[in-house]
C-alpha cells in the first residue's frame, strides 16, 4: 500500500501509483505523477509537470521539476520532467523543466544520478547512465546510453557525450564526446578506448579491436576529421559500432574532442 507520511505534503492533484512511499516534509506538486513502488524521501521535493517511472528513488533534499533558470523561459510555456524506471536520484540532486514550450527534460531507466548534481532544461539521457558526485550539465545536453561521467565534471550547453563513453574527473566537456572513448581533463582530449566499460557491457574482443583501431585514426595519425574516416571506410570491419562512431563524428555541431 502507498505510505504518506503525516509530515509530507502531497497537493491535489498529484497522480500516485502503487506502494509508494513518501517520507517526511517532502512535497509533491499537483502536476506529478509517480509511478508504483517509488520512494520519495525525507525533505525532497517532485515539483512541476513532473513523471517519474515506476521503483525510482529521490533521496533527501533533492528537488525534481523545478522551473528552469534559462531566461529565455516565457511565463506560460508548458514544460515537462520526464525519468525512466528504476532510476536514482541521490542527495541534492536538481533537474529542471524544459524551456520551450512543450519542451521535456528526460533521464531514461536504470540511471544513478549521485549527490548535487544538476541537468538543466532540455537535456536528454539515455539509459543506464552513471553520473558522480557534483558534476553540473548546462542546458540542452544529450548522453547517450551506459556513458560514465565521473565526478565535479562541467558539460557546456548542447553538447553530446555518445554511448558507453567514459569522462574523467573534474574535466571540462566542451566539444561533444566520442562514443566508446575515455574523454578527460582540462582542457579536455581522447585519451583512450573506454575498454574496461566495454568489456563489462559484453562487447567481443574483435568489436574493441575495431574501435581502437578506429580511435587511432581520428586521435594519434594526424589526419583531418574527412581522412580520418576515409581510412576508417578502407580499413576498419563495417560493424554497428565503427557506423555510429562514423555518424557521431559527422553530426557534430560543435566538434568533437580528439
Amino acid at each position: 500500500m502507498t505510505q504518506i507520511h503525516p509530515l509530507a505534503v502531497v497537493e491535489p492533484g498529484a497522480q500516485l501509483g502503487q506502494d509508494v512511499k513518501i517520507g517526511p516534509f517532502a512535497v509533491v506538486g499537483p502536476e506529478v505523477r509517480i509511478g508504483d513502488g517509488c520512494e520519495i524521501q525525507a525533505h525532497a521535493v517532485v515539483d512541476g509537470a513532473t513523471e517519474l517511472g515506476e521503483h525510482c528513488q529521490v533521496f533527501p533534499f533533492a528537488h525534481i521539476g523545478g522551473k528552469t533558470q534559462d531566461l529565455k523561459f516565457q511565463e506560460g510555456n508548458r514544460t515537462f520532467v520526464k525519468v525512466g524506471a528504476r532510476t536514482v536520484l541521490r542527495e541534492c540532486v536538481t533537474i529542471n523543466c524544459g524551456t520551450r514550450d512543450g519542451e521535456s527534460t528526460i533521464l531514461g531507466d536504470d540511471c544513478l544520478i549521485m549527490a548535487y548534481c544538476h541537468l538543466a532544461h532540455g537535456c536528454r539521457f539515455g539509459n543506464h547512465v552513471i553520473v558522480s558526485n557534483a558534476t553540473q550539465f548546462a542546458g540542452e545536453v544529450q548522453v547517450g546510453d551506459w556513458a560514465v561521467i565521473s565526478g565535479i565534471v562541467g558539460v557546456h550547453q548542447f553538447v553530446r557525450i555518445g554511448e558507453h563513453a567514459m569522462i574523467g574527473g573534474a574535466s571540462a566537456i566542451k566539444q561533444d564526446a566520442a562514443p566508446y572513448f575515455i574523454t578527460d581533463g582540462n582542457p579536455a582530449a581522447a585519451r583512450g578506448v573506454n575498454i574496461v566499460g566495454l568489456g563489462r557491457r559484453g562487447f567481443p574482443k574483435e568489436t574493441i579491436a575495431a574501435i581502437h583501431k578506429a580511435y587511432k585514426l581520428l586521435c594519434h595519425e594526424g589526419l583531418n576529421v574527412s581522412d580520418a574516416i576515409s581510412a576508417i571506410h578502407a580499413d576498419v570491419p563495417d560493424i554497428p559500432e565503427i557506423r555510429r562512431l562514423v555518424d557521431f563524428f559527422k553530426s557534430t555541431q560543435r566538434g568533437v574532442i580528439r
